[in-house]
Order: structure tokens, then sequence, then C-alpha cells
């Protein structure tokens, strides 16, 4: 993987697969949230398509390559087309979000990107999230159709909490809006309010945790430890560093 740098190379002796993908579309839904189409580059011919699916996209940050993951939106292996959603904030990525127009090209690796439906199926589904995690939390809600679910989803802009309404349905999620403050500390209060009194069987719910990396360890510590959710019933992955 010439040109990845050392992580590339860990990537390819992990079975990792290269593409590119091309831009064609941009859309600013909000000052903070950028949507941006692309062609798959023959990626989801070779890979399939699951819940959750995520690649690699390579930056460039100060003349070295830099790597971060992004969930695939509206993925059509028909079409070989899917959409990219970036949260924007300071960053390699974001700065490469912010300039992208039709034509522009990326290098992408796929690895690691598995998902299994939780079996049994949960009684309830309790998601924990924000902007960056949006794709996936609605991919998650999507391969679960009719599995209720209570999501405590972090703002950090006015503009957010207008993301998440249009993806839930009403009739079957509980969608509570948390601002961001303190850093992480009012989310991780809101949620070890609420979240015992909602739980019931620990072994019947699946807990999905996907925030800033401190938030995201509070949390699952929490959930495994003092509210006995068995480790195969909890997702927790950092997306960002605070």
């Amino acid at each position: 993987m010439a040109g990845h740098g050392w992580e590339g190379v860990v990537l390819k002796l992990m079975r990792g697969k290269d593409f590119e993908f091309t831009v064609t579309g941009v859309e600013d839904v909000t000052e903070y949230y950028r949507r941006i189409h692309v062609t798959d580059g023959g990626m989801l011919a070779r890979t399939g398509v699951h819940p959750t699916m995520w690649v690699r996209l390579w930056f460039d940050r100060d003349g070295k390559p830099h790597q971060r993951a992004y969930t695939l939106v509206d993925p059509d292996p028909d079409k070989g087309t899917f959409t990219l959603e970036f949260a924007l904030h300071d960053g390699a990525a974001s700065a490469w979000a912010r300039k992208a127009s039709p034509g522009d090209t990326i290098a992408a690796t796929v690895q690691g990107t598995g998902f299994e439906t939780p079996e049994p199926a949960p009684a309830r589904l309790f998601v924990v999230g924000d902007a960056a995690a949006l794709p996936a939390i609605h991919s998650l809600l999507s391969a679960l159709p009719s599995t209720p679910a209570t999501i405590w989803f972090e703002t950090q802009h006015g503009s957010d909490a207008d993301l998440a309404a249009p993806r839930v349905d009403p009739d079957r999620h509980d969608l509570r809006v948390v601002e961001r403050r303190a850093p992480g500390g009012h989310l991780v209060d809101e949620v070890k309010a609420a979240l015992p009194a909602l739980l019931g069987d620990p072994a019947d719910a699946y807990v999905w945790i996907t925030c800033d990396t401190t938030t995201t360890r509070t949390l699952s510590a929490y959930v495994r430890k003092e509210l006995s959710v068995p480790k195969d019933r909890v997702h927790a992955l950092g997306y960002w560093r605070p």
C-alpha cells in the first residue's frame, strides 16, 4: 500500500482491500454537517454490504497519510454508489470534506468492518451517540426495524438536533437530545439517570455507544460493571478524541 505509511502496511497485512472513490455531488445539510456522494470504484461488488459497514478514508495531514473511518450511507451495490457524511470540525478529514467537489477522488481501504445482528434479538436498543455517529446509528436502527429504541443524541451545535429527528420513527424510537456540556459529562449523567429504570433484563437489551473516546469508555464500563449488561450485548467504540 504505497503512500499510506505504516498504517497502510498493517492494513495490507490484515488483508485490507484498496479502492478509489470519486465524488459525484455534495450537500451542505447544516453549517457543520456535509454529505458527499461518491461512486465506489467497484468496492460494493467485491465486498457486499452489511449494516453499519464502514471504510477507512485516507487524507493528507502535514504531508503524512492519515486515515479515518466513515460509515456508508444508502449504499447501492447495483449502481456502485453511496454517501459519506461528515460532522465538520478541525482536522484533515473535515478540511478535505469542506473542499470536496464533483470529480475529486479519495483513496479508501476496507478492513475489519463486520457486523453480526445480536442473537437472540434484543427486546430494546439503547443507543448513545452524536453527529459523528449518526450514519452508524441510522444503519443500526434500519437493521433492526421492529426493535424499539431509546436514543441519547448529543449535540454540539444548535443545528445538530435537526439531523437526528428525520431518521427516527416516533412510533418506536424515543429520541432524547442532550446538549454537550462538561465535556460529555452531561451526557453521562443523563444516561445514568434514565437507563437503569428502562433497561429491564440486561440480557434482553443491546447497548450501542459511539461517542467521543472518553465518554464511550465511561459509559461502556458503567453498563457492563454496574448494570451487568453482558459484554456481547454492548457495542462501544470511541469515534473521536475531545
